[in-house]
């Protein structure tokens, strides 16, 4: 996220081009979507206010000290870094990599969540959700392959689809009941793959933040836009693919003062942008095995289209979209699409969320919280 912006703005210097992301092209005039509320009910939710210090698990239960966030607009509990690294285990995919996971155990009978972080993100991203989801719900949390304190193995073709298998294996292996998928950016997208090749009934509802069009830039082609911009981003791919040039990329772009304005300028409530959150994308970019990761995950394929995946999910589905992304703005190809969506799939229910960036879950994560609960409550009694 971060450092992939970041990584755009250096590339402008070193070679007259830009991998800026696609989607933040100029904006045009757009009306606004029809939006299809589905059957939500805020008034659940609407005055239940986190709490403080609660003590989550089973058998031996951990007692987690959480604050009260003021940079958002209502009362949002936040747990620690540290405090979420405590609890993190490892689990051994396909019996080659380590993969890093969270969760916090709750008696509900309520079926559990899995969160699952955008580009250049980690489990702590959802920092100022998980203690609020943990109050009625299992939440799991787990770090892709290639990111925060999961393996960044030397030669490994990152890709969508290995993303979506790791989260299926995940649900098989660790979770072992259906799930509700939450997922931010690329996140996002690996699990709607996920969901639409399920064919073991783990999936029981996706959740989707500014879902992406595919791993990098050249995901979406049917925008004369970025047609335009084709023969720049294949410039791009062949200099980050010279170890030098992608060497000194890299470095400039997980500096803490670009990942900061960078983050600045992708968050509606800049608050929100602490030094935290800078730490919590810089941090792992220090890993061995990170610049691999990155060169291969701008490089590679896009990977599969949420357009042509969408019409096989039959689940429920929430689409909720920050209404100033500059990633994946509304009037883009793939906010156009999912805005939609509503009108022709009784399963899903999107709206806007107004004054939010890229990353609704930690930019206002009251608002998501207004919309997610509700429809999370109507998911379990189905």
């Amino acid at each position: 996220m971060g450092i992939k912006m970041a990584a755009a703005t250096v590339l402008h210097d070193v070679a007259a081009a830009c991998l800026r992301p696609p989607h933040s092209l100029p904006r045009t005039t757009a009306k606004e979507p029809r939006l299809k509320p589905g059957l939500a009910f805020p008034h659940l939710y609407g005055n239940k206010l986190p709490v403080l210090g609660r003590g989550y698990g089973v058998g031996n239960r951990s007692f987690i000290t959480c604050y009260v966030d003021p940079s958002t607009e209502s009362r949002v509990s936040v747990l620690g870094v540290s405090q979420i690294k405590e609890q993190c285990s490892k689990w051994q995919w396909k019996g080659r990599y380590s993969i890093n996971y969270f969760v916090s155990s709750s008696s509900s009978t309520n079926p559990p969540l899995l969160l699952v972080h955008g580009f250049g993100a980690s489990i702590p991203h959802w920092r100022r959700n998980i203690d609020t989801l943990a109050q009625d719900y299992t939440v799991y949390a787990i770090d892709l392959l290639g990111f925060g304190a999961s393996d960044k193995p030397q030669g490994f073709s990152y890709s969508m689809e290995a993303w979506a298998e790791l989260i299926l294996d995940f649900l098989n292996e660790v979770v072992q009941k259906p799930t509700v998928l939450i997922g931010n950016s690329v996140g996002s997208l690996a699990c709607v793959i996920a969901a639409s090749e399920s064919s073991q009934n783990l999936v029981r509802g996706i959740v989707l933040l500014n879902c992406a069009g595919g791993m990098n830039n050249k995901a979406i082609v049917d925008d004369w836009r970025i047609k335009l911009l084709l023969p720049l981003l294949w410039l791009v791919d062949f200099l980050l693919k010279q170890r030098r040039i992608a060497t000194a990329v890299f470095e400039r772009a997980k500096q803490r003062d670009n990942l900061r304005n960078i983050l600045l300028s992708v968050y509606g409530n800049k608050e929100s942008v602490d030094d935290e959150l800078v730490e919590i994308i810089n941090g792992p970019a220090n890993d061995e095995g990170a610049l691999d990761a990155f060169v291969s995950i701008i490089t590679g394929p896009p990977g599969p289209n949420p357009v042509q995946l969408m019409p096989r999910i039959n689940l429920p589905v929430l689409v909720l979209w920050g209404d100033q992304d500059p990633f994946t703005p509304i009037d883009g190809p793939v906010g156009k699409y999912f805005s939609s969506l509503p009108s022709k799939s009784s399963n899903v229910s999107l709206y806007m969320l107004e004054g939010v960036g890229h990353c609704p879950h930690d930019d206002k994560p009251d608002l998501v919280h207004q919309k997610l609960l509700p429809w999370l409550a109507q998911v379990t009694a189905l």
